[in-house]
């Protein structure tokens, strides 16, 4: 009589980082570009360098309100000099007599000849017929004067190609005249979530659930994290736990997206419908990291129909996140959002996919460690030190709520009380 076999182990988790090198390995930047206005370019990414047409500042200028002089003029405190000309910003100068200064206001042009600025609280206003001033304070040469071209020079590429455009950088493309910019097409993003549990707010009052039924705040909170990450959303809202319903939603999404995006149903439960479905219309090529939470994220592609259009050969790219909301949420931050900045044309790999942790101690501590890299919710408090929320459940969305980043542990690591730790803000994770 043989004896009975053991079943085969099962296969090591892939780790985070190795996932993330995968993941991003797959992504191509889209090509399409388009103009938008400066005005509306907030979080685009630009298309192409820029580059600056000009100097800025355009000459040399005051940075303060005082008068403009000839160091050589005012060797000692006490001297007294005539006032010869005003000068606003906007308004020419002409050049400084020797002897004399120049009323002068922030940003003006300087008047040849002038080689500093004393600030207004340094003089004193000489009455009589001839205008003229006390300088109370010796200056030195360059003092309180911008230089042209210190800010920017002719030629620089001030903006670089595959650079996500923040306010300052919208300020710093007016500076040089830009009105429009070339920037990358915002990526097509198709949306919806799984599970006959999950409730619409406003479709049932609270009282009115059934036994079972949730409220679906996952939709609520990808969305809006989508819309920051620049994306073009279809909410394709939720689709029942059938596989032939699951199929649909993926066909049509498919067609005229760049990146499907689901929730829930990539686990292994019989109602688990995302996994197997996507596997039938394309590939499922990576699936349950070595993380917590997380571990059920998925990756894949699905294909589109013939009649698509251009993009027809290419399949469209398919993220699974787990149901649990901060399983979700995390999930997003850590690995969806470097693939939608690879996806616009920023450049990201897997060594500098996240941003750089802060280490800062543990007013906390972590008995038993877990085999998986667990991302801890915590929250900066007064003394410079990090608190723990006291439920790290994956169901808890409270926790991402009350904390402002994330502790990220190494698997098979205990904390103590006063460790270093490395601290990922929720701010750099959102920027």
């Amino acid at each position: 009589m043989n004896a009975p076999q053991k079943s085969a182990a099962r296969a090591p988790l892939m780790s985070l980082d190795a996932a993330m090198a995968d993941l991003l390995g797959r992504v191509e930047a889209l090509t399409a570009v388009e103009t938008v206005a400066t005005f509306d370019a907030d979080g685009r990414v630009l298309a192409e360098d820029l580059v600056s047409a000009l100097q800025v500042p355009p000459n040399d200028n005051s940075s303060m309100d005082g008068y403009a002089v000839r160091v050589a003029d005012v060797t000692e405190t006490g001297v007294v000099l005539r006032v010869s000309q005003r000068i606003a910003a906007g308004h020419a100068a002409q050049p400084l007599e020797p002897g004399t200064c120049a009323r002068i206001f922030t940003g003006a042009p300087m008047p040849e000849g002038a080689d500093a600025v004393v600030m207004q609280e340094d003089t004193v206003e000489v009455g009589g017929d001839i205008h003229a001033v006390h300088i109370q304070a010796v200056p030195e040469a360059g003092q309180w004067v911008r230089r042209a071209g210190e800010d920017v020079t002719r030629g620089a590429v001030v903006l670089a190609r595959g650079q996500r455009l923040a306010p300052s950088g919208l300020g710093l493309a007016a500076s040089l005249g830009r009105a429009r910019l070339s920037v990358k097409v915002r990526p097509r993003v198709a949306l919806f979530s799984t599970g006959d549990e999950l409730v619409m707010p406003g479709e049932v009052a609270p009282e009115a659930m059934k036994p079972g039924a949730i409220y679906n705040s996952n939709r609520f909170f990808l969305r809006a994290l989508l819309h920051r990450m620049g994306c073009e959303v279809s909410d394709l809202g939720i689709v029942p736990d059938r596989r032939e319903a699951t199929l649909a939603a993926l066909k049509t999404a498919a067609d005229h997206h760049d990146l499907i995006l689901t929730s829930g149903g990539v686990s292994v439960g019989e109602e688990d419908h995302i996994k197997p479905s996507v596997q039938q219309l394309g590939s499922l090529d990576l699936w349950q990291i070595g993380m917590k939470p997380g571990k059920p994220f998925a990756y894949g592609s699905v294909r589109r129909d013939a009649g698509a259009g251009p993009a027809a050969s290419t399949p469209c790219h398919f993220i699974g996140l787990p149901g649990n909301p901060v399983s979700s949420f995390v999930t997003f931050l850590l690995l969806v959002r470097p693939f939608l900045l690879k996806l616009q044309g920023v450049p990201v790999d897997g060594v500098h996919a996240l941003p750089p942790p802060v280490k800062l101690p543990a007013h906390f501590s972590v008995a038993r460690a877990d085999k998986r890299r667990e991302f801890l919710r915590v929250r900066r408090n007064a003394a410079g030190g990090l608190d723990l929320f006291p439920n790290q459940s994956s169901g808890v969305l409270t926790s991402a709520v009350w904390g402002d980043g994330l502790v990220d542990n190494p698997a098979g690591t205990t904390i103590a009380r006063g460790d270093l730790v490395s601290y990922l803000s929720f701010s750099d994770l959102l920027a």
